[in-house]
C-alpha cells in the first residue's frame, strides 16, 4: 500500500480492498457478498412501503409483493448472468454445477428487474394494484439496492477497470487458502497486503451513481408527480446512462456482440431507448389506490346492499338504531299486533260514554 504525507498522518495514496470476502462461523461461512444482497433488498422493500403508503397504498401490501417479487427477482438476476457468461460453467473446464453457486456472485441487474418485475406482477394482480403504481414507489430503492449490492464486489475484488495511477485507484490484493498457501480469490485470506495491480474502482463509480439516480428520482417525483410507471422510467433511463459509461470502463471477462462490444453495452443502450420513449409518451395523473384500501388491504371492507335489496330513502343515512330504540318498537308492534295506531279519541264522546254507562234512576210513584 503505497502511503503520502499530509504533514498531520500518513493516508493511503490508494484505496485498498478487503482482506478477505468470507469469515467462517464455525462450519458457516458468512459472505459479505451475500449480506451485501439481503441488506440492499431490505432497504428495497422498507423505502417501497414507505413511499407506497404515501401514494394511498395500503400498509403491509409491499411485503406480500417481495415475497413474490425478491424469489424471481434472483432467480432471474442469476440467469442472465449465466446465460451472458455461460462459457465460464458450459465451456471449456467450465463446471455446470457452478452456475447455481449465487453466493459466489455474478447477479445481473437486467434480468433480476425484468423477472423480478414479473413477480411483482402476480401480486399486483391478484390484488387489484396497477404494477405502475408500485412500479414508481420501488424506484428509488431498488437503484438503492442497486448500490449497496456494488459493496458486495468490493468484497469479492470484482468488477474493476484497467490499472490507473489515479488517487482512487483500487489495489488489488493476492488471496490464498491460509492452510495450503494455495491461490483462492473468492474465499481466501490476503496475507500480503502488497497489491499485485492498481485498477480503476468501477464498482465504486455504479455505487455512487446509483445513489445520485435515486436521488434524483425521488427530487423529479415530487417536483412533477411522477405516475403511471414514469418515475420507473427514469430511473432505467438515468441508470442505463450511467451504466453505458462504466461498462466501457471495465476490463474483466465478458461475453461480446458486434465485434468487440460487451453485451452489457449494447443492453445498456437498448433499454435506454425503450425508457425514454416510455417516459416521452406515457401520460395521466397517478392511480388512484383508495379503491384497493377500501376492499381490505388494510383489514377493512366495504359493505354493499346485495342484489334486490331495497335502497335506504330519506332520513339520517348514517343513523344507526340503538337498542332501546328497538326495544320500544318492539314495545309498540306487540301492543298493536295491527300495526296500525289508534286515532286519539275525542272528549266530548268519551264522556257521553260515560254517562250512559251509568244504571238508569228508580222514581216513587
Amino acid at each position: 500500500m503505497r502511503c503520502v504525507s499530509t504533514g498531520l498522518a500518513l493516508l493511503p495514496a490508494y484505496l485498498p480492498s478487503p482482506s478477505r470476502g468470507v469469515w467462517q462461523l464455525g462450519p458457516i461461512p458468512l459472505r459479505a457478498y451475500a449480506l451485501c444482497i439481503i441488506t440492499g433488498i431490505v432497504v428495497a422493500v422498507w423505502s417501497t412501503e414507505r413511499r407506497y403508503v404515501a401514494r394511498g397504498g395500503a400498509p403491509g401490501f409491499v411485503t406480500d409483493v417481495a415475497v413474490w417479487a425478491v424469489p424471481f427477482g434472483l432467480v432471474g438476476g442469476r440467469l442472465y448472468h449465466v446465460a451472458t457468461d455461460w462459457r465460464t460453467y458450459f465451456g471449456p473446464g467450465g463446471r455446470p454445477i457452478e452456475a447455481l453457486y449465487i453466493w459466489q456472485g455474478g447477479l445481473g441487474i437486467w434480468g433480476a428487474v425484468a423477472l423480478g418485475g414479473v413477480g411483482a406482477w402476480i401480486a399486483c394482480r391478484r390484488r387489484g394494484v396497477p404494477l405502475t403504481a408500485l412500479a414508481d414507489a420501488a424506484a428509488p430503492g431498488i437503484v438503492a439496492a442497486q448500490a449497496i449490492g456494488r459493496l458486495g464486489n468490493w468484497f469479492n475484488q470484482e468488477l474493476y477497470g484497467a490499472p490507473t495511477t489515479l488517487p482512487w485507484g483500487l489495489e488489488i490484493y493476492r488471496r490464498v487458502d491460509p492452510s495450503t498457501g494455495a491461490a483462492d480469490d473468492l474465499t481466501g485470506v490476503a496475507l500480503d497486503r502488497t497489491p499485485i495491480m492498481v485498477v480503476q474502482p468501477t464498482f465504486l463509480y455504479e455505487l455512487i451513481w446509483n445513489l445520485l439516480v435515486a436521488a434524483l428520482v425521488v427530487w423529479a417525483d415530487r417536483r412533477f408527480s411522477l405516475a403511471r410507471g414514469r418515475a420507473f422510467a427514469l430511473y432505467v433511463a438515468a441508470y442505463t446512462a450511467g451504466r453505458f459509461v462504466i461498462e466501457l470502463l471495465r476490463t474483466d471477462p465478458a461475453t461480446r456482440v458486434f465485434g468487440d462490444v460487451r453485451i452489457n453495452v449494447v443492453v445498456a443502450a437498448v433499454v435506454f431507448l425503450g425508457a425514454v420513449a416510455y417516459l416521452a409518451l406515457v401520460r395521466g395523473g397517478r392511480e388512484d389506490l383508495s379503491a384497493t384500501r377500501a376492499h381490505g388491504d388494510v383489514g377493512g371492507t366495504v359493505e354493499t346492499p346485495e342484489p334486490g335489496s331495497p335502497e335506504p330513502t330519506g332520513g339520517n343515512a348514517d343513523h344507526v338504531t340503538t337498542d332501546a330504540e328497538q326495544s320500544r318498537s318492539d314495545s309498540a308492534d306487540s301492543a298493536d299486533p295491527s300495526g296500525v295506531d289508534a286515532a286519539p279519541a275525542d272528549p266530548e264522546q268519551e264522556r257521553e260514554q260515560d254517562v250512559s254507562a251509568e244504571p238508569p234512576s228508580q222514581t216513587r210513584g
